[in-house]
């Protein structure tokens, strides 16, 4: 079961008033929005994940992508995260900003297998653009991993920023030798209220190498809306998330040192949803721990 379907069976079963809730309300306020460490470029705090969501090129998930993308946009959304490997994912990605015109709004970023030219100009013809602002090395493993190529890239101007990615704990020895050594611009790893390894060892770090952080996975793999599901949010919670969504993604955000939560959807209302985290305050440090003692007695 995707993480679409489970956040649609978990809306219908919790009921519209858990859900109903979310960003129209905050629309008035200021976006948050987060410096990338290595420039002090800013860019909005909530963007799209494309993994299993986007990976076939048929005409139902086109729909999806352009009215997806056109809410993130339209609603202060930049960044779009996708790879090589994600099926059709850059190709439906690519063909959307290209139609609509957005490649200028757009934050695109999107990870190769290895520092292997034929996959990147592969990557750069299915994202019809001549450059993307992020290019991510994926799932490293190797401790000794180069991103030599890489800046030779950047150097060139394919790409503006070089990174780093994994969503395995198992591979975080070689993250965190990565990062000491490589000092990539970003790095992207999963982290979840009810996942928060990745708070212990991968975001000190990542401040220390002045690494812009993305957090994959936010949701848990649905774990969390599965473990609320039919609950109400509590009520001292209300003054910052206007749904679980944003519960989910501004506890992620209480944390300065994550500069985007990337959640994958393809569905319009949750994107602008997920948009909803970054308006309005965040969780003060206390919160923060509320939410997790909250997560924890699920």
């Amino acid at each position: 079961m995707t993480n679409i379907m489970t956040r649609r069976e978990f809306a219908a079963l919790a009921g519209a008033g858990l859900l109903a809730r979310p960003a129209f309300a905050q629309t008035d306020q200021p976006l948050v929005t987060r410096a990338i460490p290595s420039s002090g470029e800013r860019v909005p705090a909530v963007g799209l994940g494309t993994a299993s969501i986007f990976d076939s090129a048929n005409e139902e998930t086109r729909k999806k992508a352009a009215a997806v993308v056109k809410s993130l946009v339209a609603n202060g959304g930049r960044l779009i995260d996708t790879a090589s490997t994600y099926g059709d994912a850059e190709i439906v990605m690519g063909d959307e900003i290209a139609a609509s015109k957005l490649r200028d709004k757009i934050f695109i970023a999107t990870k190769l297998e290895a520092p292997d030219a034929a996959e990147l100009k592969r990557s750069l013809a299915r994202l019809k653009t001549e450059k993307v602002d992020l290019l991510q090395l994926h799932n490293v493993r190797d401790r000794n991993q180069s991103l030599a190529r890489f800046r030779e890239w950047k150097a060139q101007g394919v790409c503006r920023y070089v990174g780093i990615t994994s969503t395995y704990h198992g591979d975080f020895p070689a993250i965190e030798a990565a990062l000491k050594r490589e000092k990539p611009d970003f790095v992207q790893i999963d982290y979840s209220l009810d996942d928060r390894e990745a708070e212990k060892r991968i975001l000190p770090l990542a401040a220390e190498v002045k690494a812009g952080v993305l957090t994959a996975l936010p949701f848990g793999r649905s774990r969390l809306f599965r473990a609320v599901r039919g609950k109400t949010m509590p009520d001292w919670a209300s003054g910052f998330a206007g749904s679980w969504a944003q519960f989910f993604l501004k506890y992620l955000l209480g944390d300065p040192r994550v500069t985007a939560v990337i959640p994958g959807t393809g569905d319009p209302a949750h994107m602008l949803d997920n948009l909803g985290a970054m308006r309005g305050r965040l969780p003060d440090a206390n919160e923060r721990k509320q939410m997790v003692a909250f997560v924890e007695k699920l």
